[in-house]
């Protein structure tokens, strides 16, 4: 039961769900300092990470498809 428990100390680590969502986004842009990256590594919780990665996956879809229709309906397209 070795990984069932070493799942169990990951998800009581001690960053809140608002520093894990700021430390996701700091990786879409792909600006980390590696000492930074070396605590945050340390100290995030799995399922935290999981859940603001998909947020922030989701969101920067919707950014770009409202951008897309903006773009398309401002006639910037090409009419």
């Amino acid at each position: 039961m070795k990984a069932g428990q070493d799942l169990k100390d990951a998800a009581a680590r001690p960053m809140s769900f608002v520093q894990t969502v700021r430390a996701v986004a700091w990786s879409f842009f792909g600006v980390r300092r590696g000492a930074d990256y070396e605590k945050d590594v340390a100290r995030l919780n799995p399922v935290h990470v999981i859940i603001a990665g998909v947020i922030g996956a989701l969101l920067f879809v919707l950014v770009l498809v409202l951008l897309v229709q903006w773009i398309i309906g401002s006639g910037v397209a090409g009419n």
